[in-house]
């Protein structure tokens, strides 16, 4: 009986992670926010299986890490009341963003260890066009998502656009 209790939980293990995916139980979901914290961020953002973990979340200020699948994007979307900047760590994308959301007027593509500045008020959208996963983390100021924040794929996030 024991043996069949063990294969069952196993078996409902593996059939819970999202789009094959499986949660890493060396991945720590704790926001650090409102503590001093020191990170090795590189190695913070390449661990990170989810779509958007928030990991510090200050009174003015987060930090999330984000992993775009192959073919996907961020979302089209503007924040009116924050800046954000973008690092990525590892991965191809097509940066667009533009004061209306039918006028994304800037174009670039980015790579490992560009740097990309959102101004607010902004439309824009990160789009993966690598055959790998986007690696990125996100600096919003002020915060833009609850402390502890995690949405292990796009369609988790309430506010997607």
């Amino acid at each position: 009986m024991r043996k069949i209790f063990l294969l069952l939980i196993a078996v409902l293990m593996i059939g819970c992670g999202d789009q094959g995916k499986k949660a890493d139980p060396g991945v720590d979901l704790t926001d650090e926010g409102g503590s001093p914290w020191v990170v090795d961020i590189e190695k913070l953002t390449m661990d990170n299986i989810n779509f958007r973990t928030a990991k510090w979340t200050g009174g003015n200020l987060q930090m999330a890490v984000m992993e775009i699948p192959a073919g996907s994007d961020i979302g089209l979307e503007v924040h009116n009341h924050n800046d954000q900047f973008i690092r990525v760590e590892s991965g191809t994308a097509r940066v667009v963003m533009g004061k209306a959301r039918d006028a994304l007027d800037y174009k670039q593509s980015v790579g490992d260890d560009w740097a990309i500045f959102i101004p607010s008020g902004y439309w824009h959208n990160i789009i993966n066009t690598g055959k790998k996963p986007l690696k990125v983390y996100v600096i919003y100021a002020p915060i833009e998502h609850a402390k502890g924040t995690v949405h292990r794929t796009k369609a988790d996030d309430p506010h997607h656009h």
